[in-house]
């Protein structure tokens, strides 16, 4: 699929044109441990994105606004920029 790499990321050039659909700001590729600790909150059933859903599927990769406050998933290749299913991560820190 044009435009990324491995199953969770996204390529370089797609991700450079990418900004967060609530904040305008850049994103980047969260990293490894990050997304272990998303992961874990989500299988655990402890994780809302900012619409207030249960967020119940584990990503497959995530991107993180530069600042490092919302989260969003990328599930099958695709990032999920829906600005309601932005996940805040300092919740995700204190769950």
């Amino acid at each position: 699929m044009a435009g990324t790499t491995a199953k969770g990321e996204v390529s370089e050039r797609l991700l450079a044109m990418l900004r967060c659909p609530r904040t305008k700001k850049r994103l980047r590729r969260a990293d490894a441990e990050l997304l272990a600790r998303v992961n874990a909150s989500i299988r655990a059933g402890a994780v809302q994105d900012i619409a207030g859903t249960l967020v119940e599927k584990p990503m497959d990769g995530a991107l993180i606004t530069e600042d490092g406050k919302l989260l969003y998933a990328v599930i099958d290749r695709i990032p999920v920029l829906l600005p309601d299913e932005a996940i805040e991560v300092q919740r995700v820190e204190s769950a």
